[in-house]
Parts: C-alpha cells; sequence; structure tokens
C-alpha cells in the first residue's frame, strides 16, 4: 500500500489512479469532521470539501500536512454548507433525556442540530479532533477569545441538556 505522502505527490503529477485513492482514503475522515457541524447536510459539505481538496491538491506544497489541510478545507466547507442550508437554530434544548437513556446517539444529534455551525465546528476541533483552542481559533480564522466563548457556551449547552 503506497503512503499518503507518495499518493500526494503522484496525484499531484498527474495521477488519476492515485487521486481515486487518495480521495477515497480521505472521505472516511473529512465525512467525520463535517458530518457533526453540517448535520443532515454532512454528505453535502463532504462531497463540496473532497472536491476542494481535489481542485486545491496541486497547490499543496506539503504533502506531509495533508491531513492538517484537508481538515481546514472539511471545517470551512462544512460550516459554509451549515449557514447556507440554514441550519441555526436556537439553543433550546430542555427537551432532552437524561444521559443514560438508550437513544443517546439521537439526542446528542439533536443537541448539535440545535447549536449554530460555529458553535458545532469548535466542538468537533476540540473535542473530536483534539486540537488546542488556539489551533482550533487559527483554523476557524477568529480571535482565540471567540473560539474560547464558543467552547464555553456549546459546552454550557450540553451540560443543560443533559441535567433536563
Amino acid at each position: 500500500m503506497i503512503d499518503a505522502e507518495r499518493l500526494v505527490r503522484a496525484a499531484q503529477g498527474g495521477d488519476t489512479l492515485a487521486m481515486n485513492e487518495l480521495l477515497d482514503r480521505l472521505a472516511p475522515y473529512v465525512g467525520r469532521i463535517c458530518g457533526p457541524i453540517a448535520l443532515a447536510d454532512g454528505p453535502d459539505a463532504t462531497q463540496e470539501a473532497l472536491i476542494a481538496v481535489f481542485r486545491g491538491l496541486r497547490g499543496l506544497q506539503n504533502p506531509a500536512a495533508l491531513f492538517g489541510w484537508v481538515r481546514a478545507i472539511a471545517v470551512r466547507e462544512a460550516v459554509r454548507v451549515a449557514r447556507r442550508q440554514q441550519r441555526q437554530q436556537p439553543a433550546d434544548l430542555s427537551e432532552l433525556p437524561a444521559p443514560d437513556d438508550p437513544q443517546l446517539a439521537v439526542h446528542v444529534h439533536d443537541v448539535l442540530a440545535r447549536l449554530s455551525p460555529q458553535h458545532r465546528a469548535v466542538l468537533v476541533l476540540r473535542d473530536l479532533e483534539g486540537m488546542d483552542e488556539l489551533a482550533a481559533a487559527a483554523l476557524l480564522e477568529v480571535p482565540a477569545g471567540t473560539a474560547k466563548s464558543r467552547l464555553h457556551r456549546a459546552r454550557a449547552s450540553f451540560r443543560k441538556a443533559w441535567r433536563s
């Protein structure tokens, strides 16, 4: 199996089989990022992100930075798609059940649906991707304080939901 860096170089050189394999490898990763941010439109955001990767791959100067570069594209596209689809709703989380509910995954999705795309993005970057606040802020192109306050508000909404 060819490593990702070699696939990037081959794809940049015009090898369509390498590009296809690279996109196949990246699709699950991009989907894990786009899904929680764009929610029902996660597949659309994933597709948009993969198209952006396809179009921009020749400009990637450091193939070792592939996953960071792809993550930035995925977050940007997921937020853009979520905004375009007007998924922003007020965070009225009073109807959610306790954490031991067997349908917890459905309820987590419901909580995410009630958050703005910006709040979902910072949650995904911090809690799923494990980024620190400064890195998340840089990726989202917002001041560190903004990222921190969004994260605080998003987590507070979750806490409120679990208590009700």
